[in-house]
């Protein structure tokens, strides 16, 4: 057994699957570090920033279905975890948060760097307890882990400095884990209700999210048996876009038309293993039925007629032995040739790559696409870069794609790529920034540098918080402190140690990419892209037309006409999407 509790806290976590720690270390966390230190069978990845780890640890989690792992020291350190925990518990990571704290004797006094980890975490955990005898801390550390691996979300477990360092004891519980995952099906009874109801309509559109992972077969089957269009989630298209037939694209703020109108024009939607948060985006006068693993998602984002609990696959299995095959194709043939169209469109933009410091970035992200191999781990920061990868990055059944989906942080895609790199050190991973984003994680470039870590970073740098600022001309407002004066991130990158790139000119843009891609290492590229590219919802209403054009309005009634004149001229391209 194990002479100290930090030694039992280390080897349960090794026996658990766990082969990193992402922490900065210090004050309580000592005793911790030095049990890593003398345990072969785990590391420790000294991050510049504790949200850094945290989005790293969940990153790994995501892509490896193993829990990760990231810790923080007392006060300070455990606040610096909260936003990349929230991401992990709302993108459904099994991570393992230490929280490790001030001495016991000290709890209540308001000592130094004291916070209540309890109150802390208790809104992005599942479980959240502190230890404060050796007979507690093994049989809370196996419910933490046992806890995160089953409902997929974080754990959190608090260690007192002076508890690491006492010695550990036996306890009668079970001190090891037990992944479960279990086989959810819903009863016969019930798909024979949802199976009559696809037996009696034409049109029906299925609707897959992240809950589709490993049930590609099982979809493409359903979808072929229905005659029905599939539509996709931004977190679900790499388990579904690809070798698809059937599919016409995205819904929702990032989405297309020809996903929108599949939905809004069927009889029947058929969600599956999705959670899709926006509501304005789903239609409401037509029958909906909904299958997840979840069974308190069910009908909250929808008015649904049918909500099953289940898992996507086993779930389809079962229900295409009740359907009769639908042989009116018409409904479905109508959303793919408008899709179609969409495509057409899509690629026409990246044929006008722009103009100097103006580069288009749909131009950008179609070249990184090609480029990239077919079993990438793309990174995409919130913002207009979730767009463009959206719209240009595509599925091969063997790509990752991961970002602040549910949660919506920024600085997601360069700690994400982290932990991506370190999980898997034999494939490609590309972090796709933005400089809003970048510029908040600038620290942790070292962190890549350190462990010769050989991640590709493009900055798309549009020297705004672009989306902040479509967001604010939709509303009918002049963009108002969305500009950002950044410095030259090629140059930061290499006073950090790795290869650094700016690119101005859109003629540099591919040979660029290309030398970046073949060089060994991490490399940097910045991109000057057009700081007025527009991205299109799927649907125009009215109102976001008005508002627009108020706010081009107000821009020239306070002399910024120039600023009005090159939004028209970077979307002219967009004009026949509107009319």
């Amino acid at each position: 057994m194990a002479k100290k509790i930090a030694e039992q806290l280390i080897d349960t976590l090794v026996k658990s699957g766990v082969e990193r720690i992402y922490a900065v270390t210090g004050d309580s966390l000592n005793e911790v570090n030095e049990a890593v230190r003398k345990n072969d069978q785990i590391k420790w990845i000294h991050v510049r920033h504790e949200e850094t780890g945290a989005y790293a640890a969940a990153a790994e989690a995501q892509l490896t279905g193993r829990p990760g792992c990231c810790a923080g020291s007392s006060g300070p350190g455990h606040v610096h975890l909260i936003n990349g925990l929230y991401d992990a518990h709302r993108s459904g990571a099994p991570v393992i948060a230490i929280a490790s704290t001030i001495p016991t004797g000290e709890f209540g006094t308001e000592y130094f760097q004291e916070t209540n980890t309890i109150k802390l975490f208790n809104d992005c955990s599942y479980y959240n307890e502190v230890a404060t005898t050796p007979k507690q801390f093994p049989r809370m550390l196996q419910s933490a882990i046992q806890t995160a691996v089953t409902r997929k979300g974080v754990s959190v477990i608090g260690l007192p400095g002076d508890l690491a360092k006492a010695s550990a004891v036996a306890v009668d519980s079970s001190v090891i884990n037990y992944p479960a995952p279990p086989e959810v099906c819903p009863s016969e009874e019930d798909l024979a209700q949802l199976a009559e109801l696809l037996n009696k309509h034409t049109r029906i559109t299925l609707f897959c999210g992240i809950g589709c992972r490993g049930a590609h077969e099982e979809v493409i089957a359903l979808s072929e048996k229905l005659n029905a269009p599939v539509v996709y989630t931004f977190k679900g298209k790499m388990e579904v876009q690809y070798e698809n037939p059937y599919e016409v694209g995205m819904t929702g703020l990032l989405g297309m038309p020809s996903g929108y109108y599949s939905m809004h024009e069927a009889e029947v939607l058929l969600m599956l293993g999705t959670d899709f948060p926006y509501s304005a985006f789903l239609p409401d006068d037509i029958k909906i039925a909904q299958i997840d693993i979840k069974p308190e998602r069910l009908g909250r984002r929808a008015k649904v007629d049918i909500g099953l609990c289940g898992d996507v696959k086993l779930s389809i299995q079962s229900l295409l032995r009740m359907l009769n095959p639908k042989t009116d194709d018409s409904f479905l043939l109508k959303q793919l040739k408008r899709y179609e169209g969409v495509k057409k469109d899509l690629a026409a933009y990246t044929e006008d790559k722009g103009d100097v410091n103006k580069i288009h970035p749909e131009y950008v992200m179609s070249e990184i696409d090609k480029l990239s191999s077919d079993d990438a781990v793309f990174t995409v920061d919130t913002g207009m870069t979730c767009v463009w990868g959206a719209r240009y990055l595509q599925a091969t059944g063997k790509r990752h794609m991961l970002g602040s989906f549910n949660h919506g942080s920024m600085a997601n895609a360069l700690p994400q790529a982290i932990g991506a790199a370190l999980a898997y050190p034999d494939r490609q991973v590309v972090a796709l920034c933005g400089d809003g984003g970048l510029s908040m994680t600038l620290g942790d470039l070292e962190t890549v540098v350190q462990y010769k870590l050989p991640i590709k970073i493009i900055v798309f740098n549009n020297r705004s918080l672009g989306m902040v600022k479509l967001e604010m001309e939709v509303d009918g407002l002049p963009d108002w402190q969305t500009n950002m004066l950044n410095p030259d991130f090629a140059q930061v990158a290499e006073a950090m140690g790795m290869a650094g790139f700016n690119v101005s000119d859109p003629e540099e843009v591919l040979t660029t990419l290309l030398n970046a891609f073949e060089l060994d290492g991490p490399v940097l590229v910045n991109i000057m892209t057009d700081p007025n590219a527009l991205a299109m919802p799927p649907k125009i209403e009215f109102g976001q037309m008005v508002g627009f054009a108020q706010s081009m309005y107000k821009l020239l009634i306070n002399g910024r006409s120039q600023e009005v004149i090159d939004t028209i001229n970077s979307n002219f391209k967009h004009i026949r999407e509107v009319f």
